[in-house]
């Protein structure tokens, strides 16, 4: 499979929807309107977003055949406990994008992986194996979004990609970006290139209480959380220098208790918001000082886009071609699955017929992608180097 030309832009969500969306998620505590009433909002926001992309891009809704989206995370439970089930709830509701957009949609991802029995996240391991993967080296790929996840891509020597395995570290941006929102009363929504936290004390008494007794860090792999668990947990004595050591050591802990054994990392690949912190990368480059950290941008793909490019390439166009996504190593269970839900739009039977001609004689679903060229991409400039 060859990827040409990823274009990629970011933006914001407007200010009502965003405040609506976080106090969902916060105070979990609604109604059936007020539900409703978000994920239609969504629905819109998300489309209009895919039409300044285009026009941004100097592109038409002629230049595209199916929308792809992950849509808003509101609910992530992968590790239930007591009587709860594996659920999830993203919020962004497809047929609305169907009818402003005239084309077909696919989103809603992460209920099938639950369905199967497995945890729905992170959902990206595929992309990185295919991109990362080394005839000889040993490497990673560390994304700090609200949540930070690794995947571990073993050399070609030992399995490649038919050994990868990806689970989440911990908090990545969201006890920053929620103490940036509490201290400037919400004026800012993140903090930038970890500033506050150079300025501040780090207290290791606090890191250590927290991530040694918070249940979720005890528990083994695979393992994945949301802002649920960890959103909510912050004190007045955590200081920024303090909630992000805490980031970045459960990061650290996380690959020493389950890397790969006996050899070391020879290489981190470094994407998310988070990778701009430098109070976290130092960190983790400092405990692993013979191993080399740089951008995900060098596999031509950029870091920020890494998972609109997998939930738009691989897992979109895999729904309407019927492929299943590489199962990754140390899951619950290794039965693969085609992921998405599609919302026929007005080019709907073009795209089944498409579908249905690239898998033309196979029976049952194709075999997943096990080979991936990106021929070119369009990356951002580092803030800062390794």
């Amino acid at each position: 499979m060859t990827d040409r030309d990823p274009q990629y832009k970011e933006m914001q969500h407007h200010d009502e929807i965003k405040k609506r969306v976080f106090r969902l998620i916060r105070e979990n505590s609604t109604s059936p309107k007020e539900m409703a009433q978000v994920n239609f909002m969504l629905g819109i926001d998300f489309a209009e977003a895919v039409l300044r992309m285009l026009k941004g891009f100097n592109l038409t809704l002629d230049d595209v055949d199916v929308v792809s989206t992950h849509g808003q995370t509101i609910w992530l439970l992968s590790m239930p406990r007591g009587k709860q089930v594996k659920s999830a709830l993203t919020m962004a509701e497809g047929s609305i994008m169907a009818k402003m957009l005239h084309k077909t949609i696919v989103n809603d991802f992460r209920v099938h992986e639950q369905a199967y029995g497995r945890q729905g996240a992170p959902l990206v391991t595929f992309l990185d194996g295919l991109v990362l993967h080394h005839p000889t080296k040993l490497r990673a790929c560390q994304n700090i979004g609200g949540i930070g996840n690794v995947c571990f891509i073993p050399p070609d020597c030992d399995g490649g990609i038919d050994e990868i395995y990806d689970f989440n570290t911990g908090p990545g941006n969201v006890f920053i970006n929620h103490a940036m929102r509490h201290f400037t009363n919400g004026e800012q929504k993140y903090g930038k290139d970890g500033q506050w936290g150079k300025k501040g004390k780090m207290y290791q008494e606090v890191v250590d209480e927290y991530i040694h007794n918070h249940w979720w860090y005890k528990q083994d792999i695979p393992k994945t959380t949301g802002r649920e668990v960890f959103g909510r947990r912050g004190s007045k004595e955590d200081v920024f220098a303090t909630l992000t050591r805490i980031s970045a050591q459960a990061i650290v802990e996380h690959y020493h208790r389950f890397a790969p054994k006996n050899r070391d990392i020879d290489e981190i690949y470094m994407c998310g918001g988070g990778a701009h912190n430098p109070n976290i990368t130092d960190f983790i480059q400092k405990s692993f000082p013979n191993t080399r950290l740089t951008w995900l941008d060098e596999g031509n793909v950029p870091g920020d886009a890494k998972e609109a490019i997998s939930f738009g390439d691989l897992d979109g166009n895999g729904a309407i071609v019927g492929r299943p996504l590489l199962v990754p190593k140390r899951v619950e269970t290794s039965e693969p699955c085609v992921v998405g839900k599609i919302t026929p739009g007005d080019n709907f039977r073009e795209m089944m017929t498409m579908g249905m001609k690239f898998g033309k004689g196979f029976k049952g679903m194709l075999p997943p992608v096990r080979d991936l060229k990106v021929e070119k991409g369009r990356t951002g400039k580092a803030v800062h180097d390794f």
